[in-house]
């Protein structure tokens, strides 16, 4: 006997405060401790079986040149043709498995991370992506929660959607798995995005080979061990960081390469794209590509604009986790009358604002992750103090000595074109271009213009006609649109996330919109009263 299984209703996980005294802050403060003290030693996964292939890289920490957390072990083009071989066999036996079997296993993930599992996650993203106790608490402990959580029941509402039955016949839909594996490679700025890109495939029956970044190797490992422990068989994932030339040589010249879940730049997205489409006729199938790339995320704000929340969503929209955010604010719009009555406290909340190392809890931002991100991020602040066109009214000062820091900073740009306006800095620069009052709609065309990506955006208006103004003409600038408020913080089952243009497909990660873009539907009609003769009425004599 068997019923109708339904999976819990989820809830979004609450975010805890780590405030002086609360035993969070007490927990967390002791894994900071262990994890600083560690030398990890981290292998490729294979099917379950450790691999250490002596190609060592150092696990770093971006806010202290003297931390050293252990070595990771680098697969290359062997180790994941290896593992793309064990994850189709590991898949045979998995995609067979009752619904409700795949998700208890990552329902149990997201309940150990909400206890025993959680300030071990939170401290490896915090020490080794340089990140504040929240926001390593909202990323790696609260969005993979809500991922694994939300995902087992948008799937559940996918598998519910059958056709209608006339009379006489029983339609239905199964919905498979893909036919092959899913190739997931995740960026180094939020933990949470490892475990989606990894954990939604597989959560539906899909193989996936996870090639993380090399920057988040050690939050990532963490991951994968916390979805073994909640029973993930092995080889349904298999782990490999390492040289991605080879490895993703390896996934996309496969014949099983179903599917690319993918998130960062636009450029190196635009490159496997070309390459699937190089290789399409050797696929079994037609691979599916999910992106989220890219962004030059933007606020605009109306003559109407509430000054202290603008003020206040440019600062955190702006230079939370060092601007290293895909949704992060890097270019504003401020009318002349809103700007003179906020330039001063903007100047100076920003630089008010503490910096250092992350176990520190009093500092607000951190290290950007590494020495190219570092020397790409100065440049533009250079160049911008340097002029013309641009004047830095706030931070500019940056240094490596000890980690690699540099302080929040505000670029005044009279240049509406000029390169912090326009290009993609993925740091902790926030680019401000003061516009006349009266060109309010010249200005949300210049918005809409100035940049190819469509991500995030957001418009601060107390005048009514100002939002509908920006959400009919900006409709195609932003994926996610934030009404006076910033332009980040997109919360799974709330706000799903993704954007379209240059900011990839837009497939909205933490929504059935993604989840579907894993199964392979197969429509099933039975007839319960097949016909038993050629003829059709119509041919009856006059």
């Amino acid at each position: 006997m068997s019923g109708t299984i339904r999976v819990p209703p989820p809830v979004n996980e609450p975010v805890l405060s780590y405030a002086p005294g609360t035993p969070e802050r007490t927990e967390l403060k002791a894994a900071l401790r262990s994890i600083s003290d560690q030398d990890a030693d981290i292998p490729v996964i294979i099917g379950g079986e450790e691999i250490r292939t002596g190609r060592t890289r150092p696990l770093l920490a971006p806010h202290d040149h003297g931390l050293r957390l252990g070595v990771w072990h680098e697969a290359g083009a062997e180790e994941a043709r290896r593992a793309i071989a064990n994850t189709l066999e590991a898949r045979r036996e998995w995609a067979s498995w009752p619904w409700e079997d795949r998700a208890a296993v990552f329902l149990k993930a997201a309940e150990l991370l909400s206890t025993s599992w959680r300030a071990t996650l939170n401290a490896a993203t915090m020490i080794g992506q340089s990140k504040t106790a929240f926001q390593a608490e909202i990323d790696s402990a609260c969005e993979t929660i809500d991922f694994f959580r939300f995902g087992a029941h948008f799937a559940d509402g996918i598998f519910d959607h059958q056709p209608v039955s006339e009379k006489g016949v029983w339609n239905r839909i199964e919905y498979r798995p893909l036919e092959g594996f899913v190739y997931a490679v995740s960026p180094f700025n939020f933990t949470a995005i490892g475990a989606n890109l990894a954990g939604t495939p597989a959560m539906v029956g899909c193989g996936v080979l996870w090639k993380p970044s090399k920057h988040a190797v050690l939050s990532a490992y963490y991951n994968y061990r916390l979805l073994e422990e909640a029973g993930l068989p092995p080889g349904v994932i298999n782990f490999v960081p390492g040289d991605p030339v080879g490895i993703t040589a390896a996934a996309m010249e496969h014949p099983d390469f179903a599917g690319l879940h993918f998130t960062g730049s636009t450029g190196v997205f635009q490159s496997l794209w070309t390459t699937v489409g190089r290789n399409i006729a050797r696929y079994r199938t037609y691979p599916r590509l999910v992106g989220e790339t890219g962004g030059k995320d933007f606020i605009v704000a109306h003559p109407s604009a509430d000054r202290a929340a603008l003020s206040t969503a440019i600062v955190r929209g702006s230079f939370e986790y060092q601007g290293q955010k895909c949704s992060a604010a890097s270019r504003a719009y401020v009318p002349a009358s809103v700007w003179n009555g906020i330039r001063d406290d903007l100047v100076a909340r920003t630089d008010a604002l503490a910096m250092g190392d992350p176990t520190d809890f009093r500092n607000f931002v951190n290290a950007v992750i590494d020495r190219g991100a570092f020397d790409t991020i100065t440049g533009y602040v250079d160049r911008a103090a340097a002029g013309p066109g641009s004047e830095v009214i706030a931070g500019g000062a940056y240094s490596d000595r000890e980690g690699f820091f540099i302080r929040p900073t505000l670029v005044l740009a009279a240049d509406p074109a000029h390169e912090t306006m326009c290009d993609e800095i993925f740091g902790p620069v926030m680019s401000i271009h003061v516009y006349p009052d009266d060109k309010w709609s010249e200005t949300l065309d210049m918005v809409d213009s100035t940049s190819p990506y469509a991500l995030t955006g957001a418009v601060f208006s107390q005048d009514r006609r100002g939002v509908r103004d920006a959400l009919e003409r900006l409709k195609n600038a932003a994926g996610n649109f934030y009404i006076n408020d910033k332009p980040t913080g997109a919360v799974v089952g709330q706000q799903p996330f993704g954007g379209a243009r240059a900011s990839g497909t837009n497939d909205k990660a933490g929504s059935a919109y993604n989840i579907v873009r894993w199964l392979s539907p197969r429509t099933i009609k039975e007839n319960l009263a097949p016909p038993t003769s050629v003829e059709y009425p119509f041919m009856g004599a006059e």
